[in-house]
């Protein structure tokens, strides 16, 4: 019933979120029929239904080598959460991980759900590795070795600076950020960007999961580890979890407010990055990702739900943003829109309030000296529901067929 309030809010999101859905059954037809190459695809989209989505419009062979590389990295980030692995056990784990990607017979039983079975099945992921090719091979055994270092560096770090955070979300992001750039180089369809840039990606994408996910991470049986830098939360609570008492509501704020705009500074690295893409596929391949970034960022931005219960974008935005952005333009756009949501939002009282409104009028600048906003036509800020007679003979079809569904004989 939550969905169907939205589309009744939102009847323009209907329209975007069936062509996502017949999209997502052409892409359960495409997957291989070799049992290797069936296993790692249905997987990715067993553990990431969006990025499962655009990694499918990508041509076959880069395709390919994304799906092996987000799942290597995934049982990689498996090993890393599963706290009930000995760090005895784990760090030399994470520091041989580049290695045992070459081993067809290798499988370790670790995570819950569907990373457990990843993780016990990964033989089909070795296999479907040796199979790309040796540029492929190279890039993602070389992430893979670099990552699994860092987090093993980690296992026994707390984060503490700023500079903690950013070396971290380097080795867990950052190093996706530039391994997807030699994969998109190896594929001859892209050049090769600055490091800098590539890590700015990822950072940007791992910094927003880190706020968003607050209290799901704190509340986490048994403990997770948290990657909220002390440097920024020490200066309003005693003690990470203290963000949560309604006592403290205030300085809750102003602590997430201080997360998001540290975030930001590295939008305009994305925003270079994206604009230098070349291929079509590719550039939505990233450009999807970041939009969606920016969006649950203003969302999350002042927002005291961070810290009571799921603070996310509602699907039919999702499907919007996943159908409209072919363009850098769009890019724009939407950067510019919510960058405007999120300025919107600033408190006055907020002591860093002075730093975000810098960095947010930076990011508008770039969007508005692209020139390309003339044209733009928000579907992110809305003015309310627009009705419009197909639509709504759409939704009345809908729910009579759900009606129909729902009171039909069950069969025994």
């Amino acid at each position: 019933m939550g969905s169907l309030r939205a589309i009744l809010r939102h009847p323009d999101d209907l329209y975007p979120l069936l062509k996502l859905k017949y999209a997502a059954r052409n892409v359960q037809k495409q997957i291989p029929q070799e049992p290797h190459w069936a296993f790692c695809y249905k997987m990715l989209h067993k553990v990431s239904r969006s990025f499962g989505l655009v990694i499918q419009q990508l041509d076959t062979d880069l395709r390919d080598a994304i799906c092996i590389f987000y799942l290597v990295l995934r049982a990689l980030d498996t090993v890393e959460d599963d706290t009930s692995i000995p760090t005895e056990l784990k760090v030399p784990i994470l520091m041989a991980f580049h290695r045992h990607i070459y081993d067809k017979e290798w499988h370790f039983l670790c995570g819950t759900k569907e990373y457990r079975v990843l993780m016990d099945q990964f033989h089909h992921v070795c296999t479907a590795f040796l199979e790309l090719g040796s540029g492929y091979q190279e890039a993602i055994e070389d992430i893979t070795m670099r990552m699994g270092a860092g987090m093993a560096k980690f296992i026994c770090k707390e984060v503490e600076t700023t500079d903690d955070y950013d070396e971290y979300c380097h080795y867990v992001a950052g190093l996706v950020g530039l391994g997807l750039s030699k994969l998109f180089h190896a594929s001859g369809k892209e050049d090769m960007p600055t490091d800098a840039m590539s890590n700015s990606m990822g950072l940007f994408l791992q910094k927003t999961n880190i706020i968003r996910d607050y209290l799901e991470d704190i509340n986490e049986v048994p403990k997770s580890r948290m990657f909220w830098p002390r440097q920024i939360w020490s200066k309003y609570v005693n003690k990470l979890e203290d963000l949560k008492s309604e006592e403290n509501s205030v300085k809750a704020l102003h602590c997430l407010n201080d997360m998001v705009t540290n975030a930001l500074l590295h939008v305009e690295d994305c925003l270079k990055y994206m604009s230098d893409l070349k291929d079509p596929a590719i550039f939505r391949f990233c450009a999807i990702p970041q939009i969606m970034a920016i969006g649950t960022l203003s969302l999350c931005f002042n927002n005291i739900e961070v810290f009571r219960g799921v603070v996310k974008m509602r699907r039919g935005l999702t499907a919007k943003i996943m159908d409209r952005t072919k363009t850098m333009s769009d890019v724009y756009g939407a950067f510019y829109d919510f960058s405007r949501m999120l300025k919107f939002k600033i408190d006055e009282s907020d002591p860093d309030a002075g730093n975000t409104k810098e960095r947010l009028d930076t990011i508008l600048k770039i969007c508005r000296d692209s020139g390309t906003l003339n044209g733009w036509k928000s579907y992110i800020i809305e003015s309310g529901p627009q009705y419009n007679a197909a639509i709504m003979i759409a939704i009345f079809f809908i729910i009579l067929s759900m009606l129909s569904a729902y009171f039909s004989p069950k069969k025994t």
